[in-house]
């Protein structure tokens, strides 16, 4: 049986068809935490409704917490992937399929991020981002205190919470605005 040897452009291909599928993945992961996150919450609103127990609902700016890092990790490995199939491995493989220069590999890759409206498309999603990550959790907390019927215990874990949400709030900014 002969041996085959391996291409470089065929290596490379075949990371970029990895790179991808991992890509597809994350993208469906994190465009699911926003239905979970909106699931999370409807049920702990009705829950604490139907208690008629404000105190329950301290029980949304943890999830919101860990559902919205989440979220914002992948959405960054997600571009993070974008990002390295633009800069690194697009030019080695059009380098080697043109040596010349000339030949761009995965045009779409960077095309797409030219549309006219991409801009504001960023900005509503970090406005949806930061409403279902990070106001729905303080309006609970607002709530919880305008009740006023808990112990101090409960306030100060309420107040850490709030300090957990704006932490999460200024990394989805920090991140919506590429830092």
């Amino acid at each position: 049986m002969p041996e085959q040897d391996v291409t470089v452009g065929q290596l490379l291909l075949a990371e970029y068809q990895s790179v991808k599928d991992e890509q597809k993945a994350r993208i469906g992961f994190r465009d699911n935490l926003l239905y979970v996150t909106l699931a999370v919450v409807a049920a702990v609103i009705a829950a604490a409704a139907q208690a008629k127990q404000a105190s329950m609902l301290l029980a949304l700016p943890p999830v919101c917490v860990v559902l919205g890092w989440t979220y914002l990790v992948n959405d960054q490995k997600i571009s993070a992937i974008g990002a390295y199939v633009r800069e690194d491995l697009g030019p080695r493989l059009a380098a080697l399929a043109a040596p010349g220069g000339g030949f761009q590999a995965f045009g779409w890759e960077t095309a797409h991020r030219g549309d006219a409206r991409r801009g504001s498309r960023k900005a509503v999603q970090l406005l949806v981002d930061l409403l279902a990550f990070c106001a729905v959790p303080l309006a609970a907390l607002v709530l919880f205190w305008v009740d006023g019927e808990s112990g101090a215990l409960l306030v100060v874990l309420s107040v850490a919470e709030a300090l957990a949400v704006g932490g999460l709030a200024w990394q989805v900014v920090r991140y919506a605005k590429g830092e």
